[in-house]
């Protein structure tokens, strides 16, 4: 079965609900184009974090932390300061704790759905959002672009194709992460303790106390081991801004570029499998006590901009008008 309801009210929120095969994906083109919820519906998995009794306006006032919101310009910036190649934006303090400008601000625009599909086995659903000078963060950034994702669900799960188009005679940074909100439990009536992450991540990205990279890489220590080793337990500690470079991981026997989440009591697993062009992961769980983590796939460090380091290191890219950045994610159980 592959059916698409574009008219599907998600606690009040009009959104796209999307089935094929074993899972159900409910997407909000309102709301940032977020995923705001979806299921194995064979096994009962919930895979992006979802409490029934939470109201749509709690979701919509928080939006870094419901679902799979998509981020540009993610992550923190150094006293909310931007530095391209030819020009240097000054973008508001929004993390005043801090002094940063942090996550931009796509997933807070309501996306126009550009055409979907529900053929061939899979349904496809495609939004997109065009940044110029009707937007109010344009006196802060006057560089137009065009954002748009490619939600395609099919029995090979949920994937994301993520593509930003450059529409200025300016440079535009390209740094995209997804706040990919993971449901503790993964098995409806399951235990957080169950639950083991794993994620191959190579070296530690040393980070100051306003959660900014100090440009040194270290080894990784025994608690870094843990998220190489599959052994980390993402729920019941703290677990704040472990950001790391990415590398080549396996499962299974075979290569696995990305992460994956196992029950060990279920045996159930869910796999996040990223673009070569996310190139860092940083893990984050709101003090490990709010029933989700955050294992974040990032194209580019923490305030990679304006960091001395080569961009071969930092991640950091920058495209000309007419040009894509395109980079993707999936999503799948077994």
């Amino acid at each position: 079965m592959n059916k698409i309801d574009l008219e599907y009210s998600f606690k009040g929120i009009k959104c796209v609900k999307m089935q094929s095969d074993k899972y159900t994906a409910v997407i909000a083109p309102s709301m940032g184009a977020a995923v705001l919820r979806m299921r194995d519906d064979q096994n009962d998995l919930e895979i992006f974090r979802y409490k029934k009794y939470v109201d749509a306006d709690t979701i919509d006032g928080q939006r870094e932390i419901w679902g799979l919101p998509t981020l540009y310009l993610p992550n923190r910036f150094d006293k909310g300061i931007l530095k391209t190649s030819d020009s240097v934006y000054n973008l508001p303090i929004n993390e005043p704790l801090f002094d940063n400008f942090i996550h931009g601000w796509v997933h807070k625009r309501a996306h126009e759905i550009e055409c979907y599909s529900e053929e061939g086995g899979k349904c496809v659903l495609i939004t997109s959002y065009v940044f110029d000078e009707n937007d109010e963060m344009y006196q802060y950034f006057p560089v137009d672009f065009k954002i748009s994702y490619t939600f395609t669900l099919s029995k090979d799960g949920l994937l994301q194709e993520i593509y930003l188009t450059s529409y200025s005679d300016k440079a535009l940074p390209v740094t995209i992460c997804t706040h990919t909100c993971l449901n503790a439990p993964l098995k409806d009536g399951g235990s957080e303790a169950d639950m083991r992450l794993c994620v191959p991540v190579g070296e530690k990205c040393e980070l100051n106390r306003r959660c900014l990279p100090t440009e040194r890489l270290l080894p990784l220590a025994d608690w870094d081991r843990e998220y190489k080793l599959g052994t980390k337990v993402p729920t019941g500690q703290v677990i704040d801004n472990d950001m790391y470079t990415a590398v080549m991981g396996s499962y299974n026997g075979r290569d696995l570029y990305g992460a994956y989440v196992k029950d060990i009591n279920s045996g159930h697993v869910l796999i996040n499998e990223v673009s070569k062009e996310f190139r860092f992961w940083n893990m984050w769980n709101h003090s490990g006590d709010k029933g989700y983590f955050c294992p974040e796939p990032m194209t580019a460090m923490i305030n990679s901009p304006n960091l001395s380091l080569p961009r071969e290191q930092t991640g950091y890219t920058e495209i000309s008008r007419g040009e894509t950045f395109k980079c993707w994610q999936r999503f799948y159980t077994e």
